[in-house]
C-alpha cells in the first residue's frame, strides 16, 4: 500500500533538524544498503556440511562404528577433508568479496543542525542535505540547491564526457564530481535510487554454467537414485547367505557402497579449484565462483566495454600541432595554463601531465572550464588572455580557419585547441579578436598490453564483442587502435529498435556504440541463444544487467560497487591484461580435473556393477572397505591429484563427461570381468575368503595401473617418480602391511592366477578400449 511522505526542505545553511532526521528513521526513510549480499558464514558451513554424500558416509562410518570395524573408517579423512578445504575456499571468498565493497564504507559531507557532519552513506536520511566537491562519488540520487559543477556518468551510462549541472539539476547516484561545488537534497534512497533501478534486474541468484559441475551432478544423480536400494538389498543378500553374521554384511555392505560414492572427485574438484584461486590472486585476480575460470576457458565470445578495458580512462597527448607560422612558445604557453587552471577533467589532466614545468605568469583572470562553454582560459598580465578548448566553441563562425586541420586530426583524435587574444575576457565570455595557436591532440591511453590480449583472444578462436555507451566512431576508432577490423563492422545502437535486431546484429558486427545498459544485456542474451558461451567485462552500473546475464563476468575493481558484487571475476589491479591467465589457469584445471576424473569413475562404475551383480549370486562381496582405501590410493587418490596440479595449457575440446567415461569405462569393465574369473575361479578350487580377496586386491590395482599408466604419457621426471612410488607403495601394502588390509600370504598357485589374468587384463583392457572409442566416434552428435 502506497503511503504520503512528508518531504522536508531544510535551510541551506542548517539542514535537517535532529527531531527530522530521528521522524526519518522512524519512517525506515534510511539510504539503507542494497547491494547483493554474500552468502553468511554460517550458511556456507552449513551448505558444505548437510549434503546427501556427507550424510550417506556417516551413516555408513556410523554402521562400523555399530559392528567395531574400525580399521575400515579411513575412507572418512576423504570426506572431512572434503569439507574442511570447501568450506575455507568459500569463506575466504567471501571475506575478500566484502572488503572490496569500498562504497559502503565511503562518507559524505552532510548539513544537520547548522554543522558540517561526516555521516556513512547507510546513516543518510531522505531530503539530507549534502556537500560535494571535486572526487566525491554521489551516492544516492540528489537535487543541487546551490552551486555547480561537473560530473563524469560513465559508471552509469558509459558517456566519458563530464556534463554540467547547475541549480535544479540532478544528480544520479554511481556518478562522480569532476569539478565545482554544490550542495544537494538527497531525492532518493535505498532502492529508489537511479543506480539500484538499474542493478535490481540483476539481484537473482545466477545459475553455474559448468560443464564439470553439470557433469558431475548427473553421477550425483544417478549414484544417489541407486545408492540406497542398491545397499539395502544387497546388505540383505550378504546378511541371508550361509556362514554369515551381521558385522561381515555391514563391512561388506559398506564397501561396496564406498565405492560407488565418488567422494574422492568432489575433493578433487574442490581442491583444483581453490589452488586456481590461489594462484589467481597472485595476479590480483579475485575469484567469487570457483567455477567460473573453467567457463571463461570455453568463451567463445568475449563482450567489453571499451572505458576500462581497452582504455585505461584516462587521456594523452599524442600530438601538438601549430597553425601558421606561429612562432610563440607553445609549450611554456601551455605550462603556464594548466598551472593557472584548477580544472580537474580527463583532458586537462593529460595535457598537465604532459606540460609539467611550474608556469611563473601571473593571472588576472581565470575562466574555469564547462561542459556549457567547453572552453578555459587565463588572462595574463603582459601576455593577455590564452584560452583551451574545443575548436568550434573557441573560433565559432571563423571555424573555417583551421577546417582541412580540423578534418585531417579529428579522425582519430579528440581536437583541442590553443588561442590567444591581446584582449581581456568580456565577463564569462570569450575576448575579441581571438587568434588559433595550435591544436593539442588528445586520445584515449590504450592499455599497455591490449594489442595482445585481444591478438591472444582472436588466436584461440574467440570472437571479441566492443560494446559501449560512447560515440559509434571513437569506439570504432579505439578499436582500430588495438588491431581490430572496424570495415563495416560498427554500429550505432540506437538504430536497434527491436530485439530481433539485436539478434540479427551480434552475428554481423563486432562494435557497438551508444549502448543503453538494456541494451547490454540483450545483446549478451541475443549471443547466447544464438549457441555461443558469452565471457563480458565492465566496470559500471551500466554493465549489470549485461554482467550477470554473461556466462563470465568480469568486473574492474575500480569500478562501481554494483559491477564488482555481481561478478564472479574481480580484477583487483583492474588490468585487463590478467584475462589471458585467468584462461590459461582455467584450461589447466579443465584439462587435468578431466584427466584425473577418469581415475575416480573407475571405481564408482566397477563399484556399482560388481554391487549388483553381487544381489543375484550368493557369495560374500570380495572387498572390505580398507582393502579399497589401499587401492583407491595408490591408483586414483595421490594420482590424481598429482596430475591434476600439473601445468597444461592445451586447449579444452569435446565433452567432459564422455572424455571422462571413454577413459574410466575399459578400466572398469576390466576389472569387473577380473573378479568375476576370480569368483569363478574360487568357487571352483574352493578358495578361502581372505584368499579370494588378496586376488581381487592384487588384479584391481594392476589394473587401475594400466590406466595410470595410459594417462601419464608422455612421461616426464615427475610422472616416472609418480608410478614407480605408487607401484612400490602397492607392493608394501600387499606383502608387508597384510593384517592392517585384511590379506594374506601369496601362495604360488595364487601368483600362478594372478600372472595368467593380469596378461589377460591387457587384452581385455584394449578390446574394451577399441570398442569403446568405435561407438563414440560412430554416436559423436549424440554425445555432445
Amino acid at each position: 500500500m502506497e503511503r504520503t511522505t512528508i518531504r522536508y526542505n531544510p535551510d541551506l545553511k542548517f539542514g535537517l533538524t535532529t527531531e527530522q532526521i530521528k521522524k526519518r528513521i522512524e519512517d525506515n526513510l534510511v539510504n539503507y544498503d542494497t547491494a547483493v549480499p554474500t552468502k553468511s558464514i554460517k550458511n556456507i558451513i552449513s551448505s558444505n556440511i548437510f549434503t546427501l554424500f556427507n550424510l550417506l558416509n556417516v551413516i555408513l562410518a556410523l554402521a562400523l562404528i555399530l559392528v567395531g570395524s574400525y580399521k575400515n573408517l579411513l575412507f572418512m579423512g576423504v570426506v572431512i577433508s572434503n569439507i574442511v578445504i570447501s568450506t575455507f575456499q568459500e569463506i575466504q571468498a567471501k571475506r575478500t568479496i566484502d572488503k572490496l565493497s569500498l562504497i559502503a564504507s565511503t562518507k559524505v559531507n552532510s548539513i544537520r543542525n547548522g554543522k558540517i557532519e561526516q555521516i556513512n552513506i547507510n546513516e543518510i536520511v531522505l531530503d539530507d542535505l549534502i556537500m560535494f566537491k571535486p572526487g566525491n562519488q554521489v551516492v544516492t540520487d540528489c537535487i543541487i540547491l546551490e552551486g555547480s559543477c561537473e560530473v563524469n556518468e560513465s559508471f552509469i551510462t558509459g558517456e566519458s564526457d563530464p556534463l554540467y549541472k547547475k541549480k535544479g539539476d540532478i544528480l544520479l547516484s554511481g556518478s562522480f564530481i569532476v569539478s565545482g561545488n554544490c550542495n544537494a537534497k538527497v531525492e532518493h534512497i535505498g532502492n529508489d535510487n537511479y543506480t539500484s533501478s538499474i542493478s535490481s534486474d540483476a539481484k537473482y541468484i545466477k545459475k553455474v554454467n559448468s560443464e564439470i559441475l553439470k557433469s558431475l551432478k548427473k553421477v550425483i544423480k544417478y549414484v544417489s537414485i541407486s545408492i540406497i536400494p542398491i545397499g539395502l538389498l544387497l546388505f540383505y543378500n550378504q546378511y541371508t547367505m550361509d556362514n554369515s553374521n551381521l558385522t561381515d554384511a555391514v563391512v561388506n555392505t559398506v564397501a561396496a557402497l564406498i565405492g560407488m560414492i565418488p567422494e574422492g572427485l568432489i575433493l578433487l574438484t574442490s581442491t583444483v579449484f581453490a589452488i586456481s584461486v590461489l594462484r589467481l590472486s597472485k595476479y590480483k585476480v579475485l575469484v567469487q565462483d570457483i567455477y567460473c575460470t573453467e567457463t571463461l576457458a570455453r568463451v567463445d565470445v568475449l563482450c567489453l566495454d571499451k572505458t576500462g578495458t581497452l582504455t585505461e580512462g584516462n587521456m594523452e597527448v599524442c600530438g601538438l600541432i601549430p597553425i601558421s607560422n606561429n612562432k610563440e612558445d607553445l609549450e611554456e604557453i601551455i605550462c603556464n595554463l594548466t598551472t593557472s587552471l584548477n580544472d580537474d577533467n580527463s583532458t586537462i589532466n593529460a595535457i598537465r601531465k604532459d606540460f609539467n614545468k611550474e608556469g611563473h605568469w601571473i593571472s588576472k583572470i581565470i575562466i574555469p572550464f564547462s561542459s556549457k562553454r567547453k572552453w578555459s582560459g587565463v588572462n595574463f598580465e603582459k601576455y593577455g588572455t590564452y584560452v583551451i578548448g574545443a575548436p568550434e566553441f573557441i573560433l565559432k563562425d571563423k571555424i573555417s580557419k583551421i577546417y582541412n586541420e580540423l578534418k585531417d586530426y579529428s579522425k582519430e583524435n579528440r581536437v583541442i585547441l590553443l588561442a590567444h587574444s591581446k584582449n581581456e575576457f568580456i565577463g564569462d565570455n570569450l575576448p575579441n579578436n581571438i587568434k588559433p595557436l595550435a591544436l593539442i591532440l588528445i586520445r584515449d591511453k590504450i592499455r599497455r598490453n591490449a594489442s595482445d590480449t585481444l591478438k591472444y583472444f582472436k588466436d584461440s578462436g574467440v570472437d571479441i564483442k566492443i560494446i559501449s555507451g560512447d560515440n559509434v566512431l571513437t569506439v570504432a576508432n579505439i578499436a582500430k587502435r588495438v588491431g581490430i577490423d572496424i570495415k563495416d563492422n560498427y554500429i550505432d545502437a540506437t538504430k536497434l529498435k527491436t530485439y530481433e535486431e539485436i539478434k540479427i546484429a551480434v552475428e554481423k558486427y563486432s562494435i557497438f556504440g551508444r549502448v543503453t545498459p538494456f541494451q547490454k544485456k540483450a545483446i549478451v542474451t541475443a549471443l547466447k541463444e544464438n549457441g555461443h558461451t558469452v565471457g563480458m567485462t565492465g566496470d559500471g552500473v551500466n554493465d549489470v544487467l549485461a554482467l550477470k546475464e554473461s556466462d563470465c563476468s568480469i568486473a574492474l575493481s575500480s569500478g562501481s560497487d554494483a559491477a564488482r558484487n555481481v561478478s564472479q571475476l574481480v580484477l583487483l589491479d583492474s588490468n585487463f591484461d590478467s584475462i589471458p591467465k585467468i584462461v590459461k589457469e582455467g584450461r589447466r584445471s579443465i584439462n587435468n580435473i578431466q584427466r584425473s576424473s577418469s581415475l575416480f569413475l573407475v571405481k564408482t562404475i566397477y563399484a556399482t556393477i560388481l554391487a549388483l551383480i553381487f544381489l543375484f549370486i550368493n557369495m560374500p562381496y570380495p572387498f572390505e572397505p580398507i582393502q579399497l582405501t589401499l587401492t583407491s590410493v595408490v591408483t586414483i587418490g595421490i594420482p590424481s591429484f598429482v596430475l591434476a596440479l600439473e601445468p597444461n595449457k592445451d586447449r579444452v575440446k569435446g565433452n567432459f563427461l564422455m572424455n571422462v567415461i571413454s577413459k574410466a569405462f575399459p578400466t572398469a569393465l576390466t576389472i569387473v570381468s577380473n573378479i568375476i574369473v576370480i569368483m569363478i575361479i574360487s568357487a571352483i578350487i574352493k578358495l578361502k575368503p581372505e584368499e579370494t580377496s588378496t586376488l581381487c586386491v592384487v588384479l584391481t590395482g594392476f589394473t587401475g595401473f594400466i590406466l595410470l599408466f595410459k594417462l601419464c604419457m608422455p612421461f616426464n621426471l615427475i610422472r616416472k617418480l609418480l608410478i614407480v612410488i605408487m607401484c612400490s607403495l602397492f607392493i608394501v601394502g600387499v606383502l608387508g602391511l597384510r593384517t592392517l588390509f585384511s590379506l594374506t600370504l601369496i601362495t604360488p598357485y595364487m601368483l600362478i592366477i594372478i600372472t595368467l589374468l593380469i596378461i589377460c587384463s591387457i587384452f581385455i583392457f584394449n578390446i574394451f578400449n577399441r570398442f569403446l572409442l568405435s561407438m563414440l566416434n560412430k554416436y559423436k552428435e549424440k554425445f555432445e
